[in-house]
């Protein structure tokens, strides 16, 4: 198999190893990340993000084919058993493939809201459940294969470099939604030389002499490389995953989805509403049939339909939301931005709101966006000199060293438009 790739070129899965690649792609499972954008609501602040976790997926996978490449070429020096074999390889690709399709509508915000199951505990059961396709292509080609890839997806494996690679600091899935986020947002901040990075990929120093090393980065030529690949990743965060109008977005559909599941809950009949959203509100849980029908075009059939309810708060959001008007934000800094400043802040605002006549539990909200810009504490990245001297990275990069355990955070008020004025004047130094 062939692709066009707007961030790989040509995507081909044309090794032995690789058809079960091209297998896994019929599976229905995999076929519904066609259906689910990669950035949730980012589409609102960039017009051009509206790419799938179908396309994330290939280009994990195909990330995972560059890797196995230069382990291949590196492994020679590890004993027999420790090396990448045919079974190994077709482990690791089918973990990089099927990483993400236990994800549900709107990115991580259906999860978050509604409750239920991790997205990676859908991942896991759709694996070992023998109903799906996913389990059915991997168990006819090794029955044991599901569990192995449903503990590798999980960043599990007797092989530690194979199980970082699919889940760690430097892993595909990474490698690949930078790139991809960053070329459909239109921004440059997400790019880094990914061919360059793999070919400074080296060996680490093993835990012990029973088991396999970790992925390491050869100190002659890859420390810019991982600076980069880290630094895109931190400027990604700040400039796109915590634009302020995702925020907002994220902040509405949220409103949206709890009052929708307060009504359901409380017994009113909501039209459109797909089944598994409404036996969630209901049971607290649903079936992984009920789970696989929700999907991004599943719920906006439901808003669409839910604008036209009787209850004026569930219909008004999805009409602001439809129309693209939004929420506005109101960014905390300083002593605002303080455990208790934010709290104080976020009161001000209600009262304000209160006034007003909104509701401030729905027309107001605090939204604290965060995220280490260097957390490896689980997964020590190690620069590995020529001289055999092997040092952490954040040792070794003065900018790493002064990132690491960093924590990158932003606080802002978010409220309806027809509030900004007062809650601005209220909020003044």
């Amino acid at each position: 198999m062939i692709l066009r790739d707007p961030v790989h070129g040509l995507v081909s899965f044309e090794r032995k190893e690789e058809e079960i690649i091209v297998r896994l792609l019929e599976a229905r499972e995999v076929q519904r990340l066609r259906r689910i954008r990669q950035l949730g609501l980012a589409s609102f602040a960039y017009p051009s993000a509206d790419h799938t976790r179908f396309s994330h997926a290939i280009g994990a996978a195909f990330v995972m084919t560059r890797l196995l490449e230069r382990l291949r070429h590196i492994d020679p020096s590890l004993p027999y058993w420790q090396r990448t074999t045919t079974e190994r390889a077709r482990e690791a690709l089918a973990a990089a493939l099927l990483h993400d399709v236990g994800h549900g509508p709107f990115s991580h915000l259906f999860e978050q809201v509604l409750g239920g199951q991790h997205h990676e505990t859908w991942t896991r059961r759709m694996l070992l459940d023998d109903s799906t396709d996913v389990h059915r292509v991997l168990r006819e080609l090794d029955p044991i294969l599901p569990e192995r890839v449903a503990e590798l997806v999980a960043g599990r494996h007797e092989l530690p470099y194979l199980a970082r690679a699919v889940s760690g600091t430097f892993d595909v899935d990474r490698c690949d939604y930078l790139l991809r986020d960053a070329h459909a947002t239109g921004v440059s901040y997400g790019r880094f030389d990914l061919a360059w990075l793999l070919r400074s990929l080296t060996f680490g120093v093993p835990a012990s002499e029973a088991t396999a090393p970790p992925i390491a980065i050869d100190g002659r030529k890859g420390i810019p490389a991982i600076e980069s690949f880290l630094l895109a990743r931190l400027f990604m965060f700040q400039q796109v995953y915590f634009h302020k109008t995702e925020r907002s977005c994220e902040w509405m559909l949220t409103k949206i989805l709890d009052r929708a599941r307060a009504l359901l809950t409380d017994g009113t009949r909501l039209p459109g509403t797909p089944a598994g959203i409404a036996t969630l509100a209901r049971d607290g849980a649903i079936t992984l049939g009920e789970y696989l029908d929700l999907d991004d075009p599943a719920l906006w059939v439901a808003l669409a339909a839910w604008r036209n309810v009787p209850d004026p708060t569930l219909a008004g959001l999805v009409a602001r939301l439809q129309t693209r008007h939004l929420f506005k934000t109101y960014e905390l800094f300083g002593e605002q931005a303080t455990p208790r400043g934010r709290l104080d802040a976020l009161d001000v605002a209600r009262d304000v709101a209160q006034k007003a006549g909104f509701d401030p539990e729905i027309y107001v909200g605090l939204d604290v966006a965060s995220t280490f810009a260097l957390d490896d504490a689980d997964d020590p990245l190690t620069i590995v000199f020529p001289d055999g001297a092997v040092r952490p990275l954040a040792e070794v990069s003065f900018l790493l060293g002064r990132l690491r355990g960093e924590n990158l955070e932003r606080v802002r008020l978010v409220f309806a438009p027809e509030l900004r004025d007062g809650i601005k004047r209220a909020l003044k130094p």
